[in-house]
């Protein structure tokens, strides 16, 4: 890549999760990076304008001669910019393409599943860069390019099969479960776009010993599988589970590699440690320094994030999958075990509604009372044949729609925790929620 220093990396989409964080990655290896995107206020937005990357609003006008294009998965290429660099016969790389190219100068680890690949990538690029020179691309909108990189950490997206552009050193596969379905046919078809990219995995997998699909899989490299039973390879004991995170001891084929810590919540959070621990042993890196850097760790955007209002605990988390929303429930209940929990949620996209109806009244009904908002539509999807009361009408522990504009139905709870969930723009309704408790609040003072 060194001898397109004097071109400027284009973004399209550049307020992207992943498009951000590749941002962010180019600008500190010192390329020149700018984007464009929609003017909305996105979350990703933060970090690109204090690192000072011109964002630009789309426009056609924003392409010109020396720059090398970045074209977001979301955007085809009859969308006006990456049209007119088309026509302008400039260089366009799509986002999974580029990084495909990009991770072969390190020792690359991918990190994939249907879910828990963020808070995965999270906690496997804190660990990494602690101990040593590591560049990372979190799905959060985090990027971060070490000028001396040893290992390259990175999320790597099943849908569309966009991940089959990567052929990394390792892997870590979360699980495998049916999601996207306005292009996976069936779970079946989820399983064979992992079992692809297994196939073209450099060196090993990490994989949940329980999922029956991670299971199944058949590749030339090992695979190590970790969990909490005797057939896993990597399998955590002697697990205790507080109000202050969770701890456990890591047994290997027989033998005890560490104690660890960690100051985050629910079981699926130590199975996603397992799985970094499981990359750092076989790396060879100290496992004393491992736990170390894990005792740090403060989570990632959008996943459980929290905050104190009034006599409330708000949470903010990114779940829109029923295993998501279990496992985010999970770990309310394992750090506020005396305490109401409130689940306010936005189903993301029509298609993954419809699909897991049951399933997400069933995950829902683990709260203890449930909000619903609309259904947030996609660039791809704006309509369908459900409708957010088809939902409510399936969960007991209530169901009722609220809206931006009057979210006082959620004044009726004290001491309790709420929890905003989904992929969407849930967090206007908690917005809205924050500043009436807060008004109230005052008028009562």
């Amino acid at each position: 890549m060194e001898e397109l220093k004097n071109t400027t990396y284009h973004f399209v989409g550049i307020k992207g999760s992943g498009m951000s964080s590749l941002a962010l990655v180019l600008h500190e290896k010192g390329f020149k990076v700018q984007g464009s995107d929609i003017d909305q206020y996105c979350f990703t937005q933060r970090d690109l304008e204090l690192a000072q990357i011109p964002i630009f609003s789309f426009g056609k006008e924003n392409i010109h001669e020396g720059l090398t294009i970045i074209a977001g998965n979301a955007f085809p290429d009859t969308h006006e910019e990456i049209h007119e660099a088309l026509k302008q016969g400039l260089p366009v790389i799509r986002y999974h393409k580029f990084i495909g190219d990009f991770i072969k100068n390190y020792c690359s680890i991918a990190v994939t599943g249907s879910h828990g690949k963020t808070s995965t990538t999270g906690l496997l690029a804190h660990v990494l860069s602690g101990i040593k020179p590591t560049s990372y691309l979190i799905g959060d909108g985090t990027g971060h390019g070490e000028p001396q990189a040893e290992f390259f950490a990175f999320e790597a997206c099943e849908y569309r099969r966009h991940f089959l552009a990567y052929a990394p050193d390792y892997a870590i596969m979360t699980n495998i479960d049916f999601d996207h379905p306005d292009y996976f046919k069936s779970i079946e078809d989820v399983y064979d776009a992992f079992q692809s990219l297994a196939n073209q995995v450099q060196k090993g997998i990490f994989a949940y010993g329980d999922d029956p699909y991670l299971r199944k899989l058949k590749t030339d490299v090992p695979i190590y599988y970790y969990g909490i039973k005797e057939t896993d390879d990597f399998q955590a004991v002697n697990i205790q589970r507080t109000t202050l995170g969770s701890e456990f001891d890591v047994v290997h084929h027989g033998k005890m590699i560490g104690h660890f810590s960690l100051p985050v919540f629910g079981l699926h959070n130590i199975f996603n440690s397992l799985s970094v621990i499981a990359v750092s042993y076989m790396e060879k890196l100290d496992m004393e320094l491992v736990n170390e850097e894990m005792q740090s760790f403060g989570g990632v955007k959008r996943r459980f994030s929290e905050k104190k209002v009034s006599d409330m605990i708000i949470v903010d988390d990114y779940a829109h999958h029923p295993a998501e929303i279990k496992a985010t429930i999970d770990g309310a209940r394992q750090k506020y075990p005396t305490k109401e929990i409130i689940a306010v949620f936005q189903p993301h996209t029509f298609t993954r509604t419809i699909a897991l109806l049951d399933e997400f009244a069933e995950a829902l009904n683990l709260a203890d009372v449930v909000y619903l908002c609309d259904i947030f539509g996609s660039a791809r999807e704006t309509k369908g044949n459900v409708k957010i009361e088809d939902l409510g009408d399936k969960i007991e522990k209530g169901g009722q729609v609220v809206r931006e504009e009057n979210m006082s139905p959620l004044l009726d709870y004290h001491d309790a925790v709420v929890i905003f969930m989904g992929a969407g723009d849930v967090q206007k309704f908690e917005r809205s929620y924050e500043t009436l408790l807060s008004t109230t609040k005052k008028n009562k003072m």
